[in-house]
C-alpha cells in the first residue's frame, strides 16, 4: 500500500468518526428540542423571577450615654414559598419542620390561641370572661369561622379546611396552627411565609440536608434584634414581632408588608416610625420546587434611625438588682419579724427621675422577663401569678401610705391652715369625732407635741388628721392633682394608668357615701387613694425642685443610624407650675431630711455620704403583709434626682429604703462623675 492509500484510509476513518459525532449531536438536539422539548419548556416556564423586599435593619436603642441596649445581628430564617404541591404534601413538610425545630428546642411561629393538650381549650385564661370571648371571636372571625366555636370545634374545622389527616390530635393542632398562621399572613406566590426566625445552625443543617424534598422551603439570612443586656429594662425596651393582619390592614398604606416585623410594646412600639428603616429590593429566581436559584440586590436598604433613651444603663442595673435582692431578703427575714411580716413579698417597682427635666433615669418592675427568650419562656411567664409582663412602675396602683403626707403638709401650708409654728399634741388618738370615731396614730403612746417638720419626720398621723380635716377634701384633692397624682405622667409607654384620687366624686360612682372620716384618712394616704410608682417619683421631683412638674419621658434623642448626627432632641416639657412659697418648700424639705437623719429611715441613711431627703410609708392591703413604700430625693442641699420604691407585701418603707440608698450611691459616688466628665468632653468636641 502506497503512501496515498494510507492517507485516504486515515481520512475515511476520521470522516467516519466526525460523522458519528455529528449524528449523536443532532440526535441529542432533536431529543432535547423535539421529543423532550415540552418537558424542558415547562421547567423553564416554571422558574419564577420575582422581586422580594430586602429587609432594612431597625435602628438601635441606646442609653443616655450611648451604650447599646438593643442592636442588630444576622440570623437564619426558615421561609416557605408557595408551590403547586397538594395540601397534604404541604402538611407533611410543615410536620417535618415542626419536628426539627422541637427536637432542637427552637420555637416556630404559631399564634393560634389553643393549647396543646386534649381536650383543647383557648389560652386566654387570665382574661375576664368578656375579654376572653372578644379575643376568641376576633380570632375565629379573622379565619371566616363561626365566632362561637369551641377550641375543639375550631381544630375540627381547620382539619377539614387544610386536609389534615393521618396524624394524632396534638400533631393536628400543631399543623393547623401553622396553616392558619399562613392563611392570616396571606400566603401566596407573591407572599412567602416565615415559619421560624433565629433558628440554630443544627436546624439549618438538618433542613439543608433534606432541602430537595422540602418543596418551597428556603433558609434566608435576616437582621434580628440583639439584646445587649439580656433581661435588663425589658418593660421599657419592648419587643418586636410579626405584623398581625389587623396591623397590616392599618399600616399597608405606609409601606408595610405582610412579612414585616414591628414594635409590639415598649419603646419598640412607641418609636416604630423612627426605628423602622426603608426596605431595599432583591430580584430572586426560584425553580419549580420553590427553591431560590439565584438572587441579585436591586435596591440597597436604608437602616432605621437610632433612639437614645434617658435611661442610665448602670443605674438601671442597680435598680433591678437591688429590687430583686431586697425582696428576697425581706422574705428570708420574715421568720424573725412580728407576725411573719414580709413572708409574701414577691413584687415591686422602682422609678428614678431627674427632677430638672422629667428624664426617667431608671425604671424597674419585678418580676421581669428576658426579651432574648421571650417566645421560649412565654407560656411559663404568662401563667406566672406574679405577672412578669406587667409593668408595675406605670400600671400598678398602690395606696401611698405616709409618703402622701407631704401633699397634706403643702396644701395646709399654702392655704394658711398651718405654718411653721403650728403645733398639735399627739397622744395616740384623734378625738375630734369622739366618741363615735377615734382613729389612732401608728405610735399608740403618741408623739407628743408636733410641728410640720417633726410630724413628717415621725410620720405622725394625728398632725395630718387634723390638718386634713381643716383643709377639707376639695383643697386637699386640688393639691393632689396639681402634683400629678392620679393622672397620666406622659411617659412614652402604653399601659400607663391614671390611678385614683379619693373623694366624693369617686365614691359616688361606686354607689357609696363620702364621710368626714374618709377625708382624714385620705390626708394620711389611706382611704381610696391609688397611685403608680412613676406618679410618686414625679410628685417628689416636683416638691424637690420647688414646684415645677415636668412631663416624664424616656426618649432623649433620635439620631442617624451609626452616626452622631442628631435628627430630633426631646426638650423638657412643663406639665404644671405650682407656686410654692420659699417658706413652705423649706419646711417640707427639712421634714424629709429629718426622716433620713433622725426619723423612720435613719437606720438606713444616718451618716450616709450623700445627704438625702426621704419618706417611708406603709399601706395595709386586703390580704397578706402590708405594702412598703419609700420616696426620696438627693442630695438635700442641691436636689438632682427623685426616687420612688414600692414592694408589694414588703412590710414597711424602712425595709425597702436600702434600694434607694444603693441607687443614690451609684449615681453620686460611682460612675455618675465619670459619665458627667465624658459628656462634657463630648459637648466640647461637638
Amino acid at each position: 500500500m502506497n503512501r496515498i492509500d494510507i492517507y485516504k484510509k486515515r481520512f475515511f476513518i476520521l470522516y467516519f468518526i466526525v460523522s458519528i459525532l455529528a449524528f449523536l449531536l443532532v440526535a441529542r438536539l432533536f431529543m432535547l428540542q423535539v421529543i423532550d422539548g415540552q418537558k424542558y419548556s415547562d421547567i423553564t416556564e416554571k422558574r419564577l423571577t420575582k422581586s422580594m423586599p430586602l429587609k432594612a435593619p431597625r435602628g438601635e436603642i441606646l442609653d443616655r450615654y450611648g451604650r447599646p441596649l438593643v442592636s442588630n445581628r444576622t440570623g437564619y430564617t426558615i421561609q416557605i414559598t408557595k408551590t403547586d404541591i397538594k395540601s397534604e404534601e404541604l402538611n407533611e413538610i410543615i410536620k417535618y419542620l415542626i419536628d426539627v425545630c422541637e427536637s432542637e428546642n427552637v420555637s416556630y411561629i404559631d399564634t393560634m390561641p389553643v393549647n396543646f393538650e386534649t381536650p383543647f381549650s383557648y389560652t386566654y385564661a387570665e382574661d375576664t370572661e368578656k375579654e376572653e370571648k372578644e379575643k376568641i371571636a376576633k380570632f375565629n372571625k379573622s379565619l371566616d369561622l363561626d365566632e362561637d366555636l369551641t377550641a375543639d370545634e375550631l381544630i375540627k374545622e381547620l382539619k377539614k379546611r387544610y386536609k389534615i389527616s393521618g396524624y394524632n390530635e396534638i400533631t393536628t393542632r400543631k399543623i393547623a396552627g401553622v396553616r392558619s398562621e399562613m392563611e392570616l399572613r396571606l400566603f401566596s406566590r407573591q407572599n412567602s411565609y416565615k415559619f421560624a426566625d433565629d433558628v440554630s445552625m443544627n436546624v439549618v443543617t438538618k433542613i439543608k440536608e433534606t432541602t430537595r424534598a422540602l418543596n418551597g422551603v428556603n433558609i434566608l439570612t435576616e437582621y434580628l434584634r440583639e439584646y445587649n443586656e439580656p433581661g435588663i429594662a425589658s418593660h421599657i425596651l419592648g419587643r418586636v414581632g410579626q405584623i398581625y393582619k389587623e396591623e397590616y390592614d392599618e399600616l399597608k398604606d405606609e409601606g408595610y408588608t405582610v412579612t414585616d416585623v414591628l414594635g409590639k410594646d415598649g419603646i419598640e412600639k412607641y418609636c416604630e416610625r423612627e426605628l423602622k428603616g426603608k426596605d431595599g429590593a432583591m430580584s430572586i429566581e426560584e425553580d419549580s420546587d420553590g427553591h431560590i436559584v439565584s438572587s441579585v440586590v436591586t435596591l440597597n436598604p436604608v437602616p432605621g434611625n437610632d433612639v437614645i433613651l434617658t435611661i442610665d444603663l448602670e443605674l438601671q442595673k442597680v435598680a433591678e438588682k437591688m429590687l430583686h435582692e431586697t425582696i428576697m431578703k425581706i422574705r428570708n427575714n420574715a421568720s424573725y419579724a412580728a407576725n411573719y411580716e414580709g413572708y409574701d413579698a414577691d413584687s415591686g417597682a422602682v422609678v428614678v427621675e431627674d427632677i430638672h427635666t422629667g428624664d426617667i433615669l431608671a425604671m424597674a418592675s419585678y418580676p421581669s422577663y428576658n426579651l432574648s427568650n421571650f417566645n421560649k419562656e412565654y407560656s411559663a411567664n404568662y401563667k406566672n401569678p406574679a405577672k412578669p409582663f406587667w409593668n408595675r412602675a406605670i400600671a400598678g396602683t398602690y395606696e401611698p401610705g405616709s409618703t402622701f403626707k407631704m401633699v397634706t403638709a403643702l396644701a395646709g401650708l399654702e392655704s394658711g391652715i398651718i405654718n411653721g409654728n403650728t403645733s398639735i399634741l399627739c397622744n395616740g388618738k384623734y378625738s375630734f369625732y369622739a366618741p363615735s370615731y377615734e382613729p389612732a396614730c401608728w405610735k399608740k403612746a403618741g408623739h407628743g407635741t408636733m410641728n410640720v417638720v417633726t410630724a413628717i419626720e415621725n410620720s405622725c398621723n394625728i398632725f395630718f388628721y387634723d390638718t386634713g380635716r381643716k383643709l377639707g377634701i376639695e383643697r386637699l384633692n386640688d393639691m393632689t392633682r396639681r402634683l400629678g397624682l392620679g393622672d397620666y405622667t406622659g411617659v412614652e409607654l402604653t399601659g400607663e394608668v391614671k390611678g385614683v384620687v379619693a373623694g366624693p366624686q369617686y365614691v359616688e360612682k361606686l354607689g357609696q357615701t363620702w364621710w368626714p372620716g374618709d377625708t382624714i384618712q385620705a390626708a394620711i394616704g389611706q382611704s381610696k387613694n391609688l397611685f403608680t410608682p412613676i406618679q410618686l417619683s414625679n410628685y417628689i421631683a416636683t416638691l424637690a425642685n420647688g414646684g415645677t412638674r415636668y412631663k416624664t419621658h424616656l426618649v432623649k434623642k433620635v439620631k442617624e443610624y451609626s452616626s452622631t448626627n442628631v435628627i430630633k432632641e426631646i426638650e423638657p416639657e412643663i406639665a404644671e407650675q405650682i407656686k410654692i412659697s420659699a417658706k413652705s418648700h423649706k419646711l417640707i424639705m427639712e421634714g424629709m431630711r429629718s426622716v433620713a437623719e433622725e426619723g423612720t429611715a435613719s437606720s438606713v441613711f444616718k451618716d450616709f455620704e450623700v445627704p438625702v431627703g426621704g419618706k417611708t410609708g406603709t399601706a395595709e392591703v386586703s390580704q397578706g403583709s402590708n405594702n412598703g413604700i419609700f420616696v426620696a430625693f438627693a442630695p438635700y442641699d442641691n436636689p438632682q434626682i427623685a426616687i420612688s420604691v414600692i414592694v408589694e407585701h414588703g412590710s414597711h418603707g424602712n425595709s425597702i429604703a436600702p434600694i434607694a440608698k444603693e441607687i443614690i450611691k451609684k449615681y453620686f459616688t460611682g460612675d455618675f462623675l465619670e459619665y458627667t466628665e465624658q459628656k462634657n468632653q463630648m459637648e466640647i468636641l461637638r
